[in-house]
Parts: C-alpha cells; sequence; structure tokens
C-alpha cells in the first residue's frame, strides 16, 4: 500500500513540529478561525454527545500536550496545524466549551460522524435503539442531531448562535459582521457521507438509489447550499478540503479486500468524483460571490503525489489496538511505538505526522496541485 498511498514528509522536521505549541507569528494573520467538520477535525465536541464515535480516552492524545482531549488522533489535527501555522497560540476551543470572550479566536463545531446530509452518522447513536430501530428512526425522518452526532446544518446553527454572542461582545451586528469578513472558516466535510452512510448499505438506502456519480452530484449541492449560507452570516474567507483517500484506511481495506491493489480503488473512484466537483464548486461560488473567496484544497493530491522520501513504512494497518465493531482505538490499549512512521493512528484516521503534511501544504502549497486557486497562507493575506 506505500507504494500507492504516498503520504511524504521530512523526517527531519517532525521533532521540530511535533512540540509546536506556540506560533512563529507574532499576531495571527487573521483574528479568527472557525472550523466546520467531522472526526478529522473535532476537538472535543463529541465528548457531551451519546455517540460511540468518541476519543476521550488514552491512547487518543498519546502526544498531545493535553492527553485525551476528544481529537481522533495521537496528537494534533490538521486544523490544529493550520490554526498555529496562521499564528494562534492557543488551540480554537470545541464550541461545547467555548466560553466568554475566547470565541473571538475562533470556535469548532466539528463532530466526529457529522456529514453534509443530516442522517450521516445515525447509526453511531447511543439511545439504546438496535440498528434496525435506528434505521426506522431514519426512514420516518426523526433525527437527533444534538445527540448523536452534528452534521454540517447544525454546525451552522452553531454558528449563528456564536456570531450572536460575538455581536454582543463587540456591540453590534455590524461590529461583528465586519470583524467575521477578515476571519478564515474552514471546513472540511463529506467523509462521512460515504463511510457512516453510502458504504453502509445495512443502514442506508443511499447506494442503492443513487449511482456514485449522482451520490457526488446530491451531495456538492447540497453542499454548495450549506456553503452559500456560511458565505450570507458573514463567511467571506473560505477554505474546503477535499476528502482523502477513503480507500485506502484499514477499516475499508479490512471490509472490502483490494483486489491485488493496495487500496480499494472503487471507492477512491467514487470518492474522487466528490473532489472534482468541489473543485468546480469552488469557482462556481467565486465567480457568483465576488467579494468572497473560497479555496480548494487537494487533500487526496496532497497525499498521493510527488517524489517519494523515507518516513511512512506502515500504511495500511492502524497504530493503535483497535475495536472489531468501531475501528476506534480500544480502551487504554497500547499503541505503536514508533507513530511517525504509521499513516494511521486507527481504522479511519490519520496520524499527527500525516496531519502536519497535509496541513503545511495546505497552507503553504508546493504544487499547483496542493491548493486552488491560492492556499491557506494568500487567503490570510487577502
Amino acid at each position: 500500500m506505500d507504494l500507492h498511498l504516498k503520504i511524504w514528509f521530512i523526517v527531519s522536521l517532525i521533532p521540530l513540529v511535533a512540540n509546536l505549541q506556540h506560533s512563529v507569528h507574532a499576531t495571527p494573520e487573521v483574528p479568527c478561525l472557525f472550523i466546520f467538520g467531522d472526526s478529522l477535525a473535532d476537538n472535543g465536541n463529541n465528548n457531551y454527545l451519546a455517540t460511540i464515535a468518541k476519543a476521550n480516552y488514552q491512547p487518543y492524545g498519546i502526544d498531545f500536550s493535553d492527553g485525551p482531549t476528544g481529537r481522533f488522533c495521537n496528537g494534533r489535527t490538521m486544523s490544529d496545524i493550520i490554526g498555529q501555522r496562521l499564528g494562534f497560540d492557543h488551540f480554537i476551543p470545541p464550541f461545547a466549551t467555548a466560553r466568554g470572550r475566547d470565541i473571538l479566536m475562533g470556535v469548532n463545531y466539528a463532530s466526529g460522524g457529522g456529514g453534509i446530509r443530516d442522517e450521516t452518522g445515525m447509526q453511531l447513536v447511543v439511545f439504546g435503539h438496535t440498528y434496525n430501530q435506528l434505521f426506522e428512526l431514519h426512514t420516518h425522518r426523526v433525527y437527533h442531531p444534538l445527540g448523536a452526532r452534528i452534521s454540517m446544518n447544525q454546525q451552522l446553527l452553531h454558528h449563528q448562535i456564536t456570531i450572536s454572542r460575538i455581536a454582543l461582545l463587540l456591540g453590534s451586528r455590524h461590529a461583528a459582521t465586519n470583524y467575521l469578513s477578515k476571519c478564515i472558516h474552514l471546513v472540511g466535510m463529506g467523509s462521512n457521507d460515504y463511510i457512516n452512510n453510502y458504504l453502509l448499505p445495512q443502514y442506508y438506502p443511499t447506494s442503492s438509489l443513487y449511482t456514485p456519480d449522482q451520490y457526488a452530484t446530491i451531495l456538492i449541492r447540497q453542499y454548495s447550499q450549506q456553503l452559500r449560507t456560511l458565505h450570507k452570516v458573514g463567511g467571506y474567507k473560505i477554505v474546503t478540503m477535499g476528502l482523502g483517500l477513503i480507500g485506502c484506511t484499514p477499516a475499508e481495506i479490512a471490509i472490502y479486500g483490494t483486489n491485488g491493489s493496495t487500496c480499494v480503488d472503487t471507492i477512491n473512484n467514487d470518492v474522487q468524483l466528490f473532489n472534482v466537483k468541489l473543485k468546480s464548486l469552488v469557482d462556481d461560488l467565486n465567480n457568483d460571490m465576488t467579494d468572497a473567496k473560497f479555496i480548494y484544497v487537494n487533500v487526496t493530491g496532497i497525499t498521493s503525489g510527488g517524489t517519494f522520501t523515507t518516513g511512512l513504512t506502515v500504511t495500511n494497518v492502524p497504530c493503535c489496538i483497535v475495536s472489531s465493531s468501531t475501528g476506534l482505538c480500544v480502551p487504554n490499549g497500547v499503541p505503536c511505538s514508533n507513530r511517525s512512521t504509521y499513516a494511521f493512528y486507527d481504522a479511519f484516521h490519520p496520524t499527527e505526522s500525516v496531519n502536519e503534511f497535509v496541513a503545511a501544504r495546505a497552507y503553504n502549497a508546493q504544487t499547483t496541485f496542493d491548493a486552488y486557486p491560492i492556499d491557506i497562507h494568500g487567503l490570510a493575506r487577502l
């Protein structure tokens, strides 16, 4: 798999970045950073939800300064590192615990299991229901957005609560809007719409209702509405993170097999349909809303292109001992000791080393394919 999943980073830089808590910038490049997403960015919101999608226990956070916080990683997430590169000397607080003037630096709304579609991740809920009962709840459109996972639509509602609080702090809605116009809004959604929806036909009908191309089109159409809503409430600098190589995760390999390949190519091909449409959507949004700037980060391209260098040597198995039913780390299990050489910490989520590499290229693109039409550093300077 390491010939296909080419995630490169310079090993000699890892000791320098692994302990990076304070930014190299004197002041942040932007006044605030708002984060929307799923478990790749969740930093504690799911701790307070009735869900099995939690990471607030060891061995998660083994390399993080505060230990297990709810981050689905051994250390920092991509959004953590992007925030540091933008100059923030504290991590952006989760919506669940953000209070007072802390929200002026931004808020993280991300939720493990959350997706573009409201029903995505519903099987992760813990209400004493069986999976069959949960499917019945889904078919009757009875959702628990505050109980199991926080969808993109619900995260947008949470953002409006934050905006109201900022308006109170700054004295007026106009002052809040002016303040928000200078901030970066980082959005990474869609992975769960495949992992915890389209690829689970036993719980969701989407794969029988739509071809891969139709499903990608439907997702992008809804995502477009959500991003336009974000712009309407004050988002003028918006980063959209493309989806990664989902077919290369240990979980999907274990479920589907690779048929002689190094990854589940059919899954990667299906997900790439979404990425292609997302990049086109960025063009459409920039054309329609000339007062804003949207960019696309090519996560798949960053993790599958370039010149190979020594670094990641284990790319098809997780670093920690995982549960066969969830793919998450078993509580208090002992993870691998050479974590910087592993691509995945559990069966779904990348290690901090991978997060550092992707975040670095998203912030400061090394090729024209890393970020489009500009990188995050360029967006911050606008």
